[in-house]
């Protein structure tokens, strides 16, 4: 294998699936939008097999079918974007697998057309998405300019099986039964219900807790608490949480300035993500991470972040007092 062709971490790049989704106006021409899916989520792209219906289930879930003894949802992507598919819709589609927050699910597409490496700094926050309207259905997290000034979009997959209750997060732990600690957490997400549910979390463990947005934010947040906190940087920051896909800059580049940085590299750093495959966690080790978590289960939480912190404390050189 090529190095030169490998997707380092800390590159502050991502490799997306370019796939297509057509809508048919009411004129009858065809429009064409341009998406994209985290390569690290998808574990094929095949074929629209023949489908067993599910009775009850939304218009835009097409059916269920077996792969290799796995039983897997097949969301039409077109319909649940309330787009009025091409008449002859069945006949060109494509199924991505994809897995995230260790759920797997079909998305029926009309074309997969080609793998794009684009750094996560040419991606833009879209911002219109939570706004009232068409762009709130589709929860669009970020778009990035191609080549003719077309532009792609990358979709919230993950908000469709929260929707569907296939994914729901375990938080309900009492905060007696969480062990406590004193100081201040960062947490970094593009997500604000991701943050709010870290932020609840870390608040029951005792900790105070800063918020960013992206790499960016979460660089910008790490330095006023640097000015703030100074040389007892290391007793107060107990630990960062943050997650891997994000705008402007992902966790791993987030994480390599972290590391490289003497003020701050000692300080327990965990991802928090929704990408679940088998690489993942060897890549957040290469980052320098204390764990790797998929969202989100809240005693494994609990448990990695005590832990993180405990092994932090058992570095602390041992002041002598006179």
């Amino acid at each position: 294998m090529n190095d030169d062709n490998v997707l380092k971490v800390g590159s502050n790049e991502m490799e997306l699936v370019d796939f297509r989704i057509q809508k048919q106006s009411n004129d009858g021409s065809i429009y064409e939008g341009i998406y994209g899916v985290n390569v690290s989520k998808v574990r094929e792209i095949i074929k629209l097999p023949k489908l067993t219906e599910l009775p009850g289930a939304p218009e835009y879930i097409d059916g269920m079918f077996d792969l290799r003894g796995v039983v897997i949802p097949v969301v039409n992507l077109a319909k649940w974007m309330d787009m009025t598919p091409p008449k002859d819709d069945k006949v060109q589609l494509r199924v991505i697998i994809t897995e995230f927050n260790n759920v797997l699910i079909g998305f029926a597409v009309h074309e997969a057309r080609r793998i794009r490496r684009i750094s996560w700094k040419d991606i833009e926050p879209a911002s219109f998405a939570s706004n009232e309207g068409a762009f709130e259905k589709t929860k669009i997290t970020g778009v990035t300019k191609i080549e003719n000034d077309e532009v792609l979009l990358i979709l919230d997959l993950e908000s469709i099986i929260e929707e569907l209750g296939f994914y729901k997060p375990t938080t309900d732990i009492a905060s007696n039964d969480v062990e406590k600690f004193k100081g201040t957490a960062l947490v970094l997400d593009d997500s604000s219900t991701a943050r709010r549910i870290v932020k609840e979390s870390l608040h029951k463990m005792g900790l105070n807790v800063v918020e960013a947005q992206d790499g960016v934010d979460g660089l910008k947040k790490l330095n006023e608490l640097i000015t703030i906190f100074g040389d007892s940087l290391t007793q107060e920051l107990r630990i960062i949480i943050s997650d891997v896909e994000m705008p402007q800059m992902d966790g791993f580049h987030f994480a390599s300035h972290v590391k490289k940085d003497d003020r701050t590299k000692n300080i327990p750093l965990i991802f928090n993500s929704s990408i679940s495959d088998h690489f993942s966690d060897i890549r957040g080790e290469e980052a320098g991470a204390d764990a790797y978590l998929t969202k989100f289960n809240a005693a494994t939480f609990y448990i990695e972040v005590a832990k993180a912190i405990h092994a932090h404390e058992a570095t602390k050189p041992i002041v002598a007092v006179a």
